[in-house]
């Protein structure tokens, strides 16, 4: 064989070679980028769904927290009523003075008159 047949068919070989080991490389880099392509828009579609969960969620607490205010607002009213009611005991004397225990059966039953009245 003539020694340029062979230098050429060694060449050929090479760029051959190298040629295979190229296309299996972009073969390795594409499908790489195609899975990294995936994992992007999984990544996106999760956190458009938390975000989307979060909104509600905020949503959900803003809705408790006006229906909280009305029920304090209730409650404050009554604490108002009652602090009132226990400044009124506490100011009234006595329905017996010098008898404590009178005094204290006294108040209990117009409190249970009260009571049976409503």
């Amino acid at each position: 064989m003539n020694p340029v047949l062979t230098a050429i068919a060694v060449a050929l070989a090479i760029s051959l070679a190298g040629n295979a080991g190229l296309g299996w490389a972009w073969l390795q880099a594409r499908d790489a980028a195609t899975d990294l392509r995936g994992q992007r828009d999984q990544a996106r579609g999760d956190a458009t769904a938390c975000s989307d969960a979060t909104q509600d969620l905020r949503d959900l607490a803003d809705k408790r927290a006006a229906a909280a205010k009305k029920d304090q607002a209730a409650a404050a009213a009554k604490a108002r009523a009652h602090e009132a009611l226990a400044q009124t005991i506490l100011a009234t004397p006595p329905a017996v003075p010098g008898d404590v225990c009178a005094s204290a059966q006294a108040r209990v039953d117009a409190w249970t008159r009260e009571r049976a009245g409503q």
